[in-house]
């Protein structure tokens, strides 16, 4: 008896100790976040500051005060998150660590995915409402974003970090409209006196009140919610008392070509009245009384000159106060 009952107890000693040893029993889903959870927390990179950036990158940092970006580091208030070098490229700390490297980078722009170019860009530029539709634009359906016009860095513009000058770089793209402002009869965008983005939104712009806002791609809009055509001829605005409703309804694009064309006054036929024959034909179920637009009456002998220039009596063409023909 006196020998069982030494052993029972020699053995819970010994089992006493072992566990002293081993330390209080984790639940096993406990060990297992903790088998997971170490190495993200020991890596977890830092923000080091635009400082010690500078050390190695001294030929971005020297002319880094000129960069807009700059009034972050500038001002001293900004989190670091929002400030300098990290403020795009996320902590630098293991790219430190490493002793460089892009594939240390959170963010290296010649690597990551067009999404998330845009998403980091439009941390601070997404306040604005020029820039409410570029998610739906054009240019980012056809994998156009941020980096592939501005260069932060090494920009060639005065404004705007765009990476070369805003003609040079919006035809690279868009070669058949440099072709059409070297037509004889064009907008003088080559000559310097207006640019596209006059006309044009390249991050998107909103659904416009004309031509059932089937229109072409990134056309900004005036005040108002018109074409961007009345910003510079204002004498065409209105509203007028007989509005053309071929003006209101179809827009400029019905009888102009806006870039350039072979037609004095950028119209899209050499001859004024096939222009307004287009609607003014008498056919199909359309226009005020579904019958068609009127057409000319006999009196009007289209076959002679003096009847084929139409602006020759209808000179207010896009609309009138005083006159439901358009007369003078």
């Amino acid at each position: 008896m006196l020998s069982s009952g030494s052993g029972a107890q020699r053995s819970r000693a010994r089992a006493l100790r072992g566990s002293e040893r081993r330390g209080p029993r984790r639940a096993p889903c406990v060990r297992l976040m903790a088998f997971f959870l170490a190495p993200a927390l020991a890596c977890a990179a830092d923000y080091v500051g635009s400082q010690v950036c500078r050390t190695c990158h001294s030929d971005i940092w020297q002319n880094f005060y000129r960069n807009p970006h700059f009034k972050s580091v500038a001002s001293g208030e900004g989190k670091p998150k929002d400030t300098g070098c990290e403020g795009c490229h996320g902590p630098g700390s293991e790219h430190v660590a490493a002793g460089g490297g892009s594939e240390t980078i959170p963010v290296a722009f010649s690597q990551v995915s067009a999404e998330k170019v845009l998403d980091t860009c439009l941390r601070c530029h997404g306040q604005t409402l020029s820039r409410a539709n570029i998610r739906r634009s054009v240019h980012t359906d056809n994998g156009i974003v941020c980096v592939n016009c501005h260069s932060i860095h090494s920009s060639q513009s005065r404004r705007y970090l765009l990476a070369k000058t805003q003609i040079d770089l919006c035809y690279s793209c868009h070669t058949a409209v440099r072709a059409q402002f070297s037509l004889p009869f064009k907008h003088r965008v080559n000559e310097g006196v207006m640019q596209c983005t006059d006309c044009h939104n390249p991050h998107g712009a909103f659904a416009s009140t004309w031509r059932m806002a089937n229109r072409p791609y990134l056309v900004e809009q005036a005040e108002g919610n018109e074409e961007p055509c009345l910003k510079c001829h204002i004498d065409k605005r209105g509203p007028f008392v007989y509005e053309h409703v071929g003006v209101r309804v179809d827009g400029c694009e019905a009888c102009h070509y806006p870039h350039g064309s072979t037609n004095p006054r950028l119209l899209t036929r050499p001859v004024v009245f096939t222009v307004c024959l287009e609607c003014h034909s008498g056919l199909g179920n359309f226009g005020p009384n579904n019958n068609g637009v009127t057409r000319p009456g006999p009196y009007h002998n289209l076959a002679q000159p003096r009847f084929q220039n139409c602006t020759t009596c209808h000179v207010q063409i896009h609309g009138s106060n005083a006159d439901s023909f358009f007369f003078r």
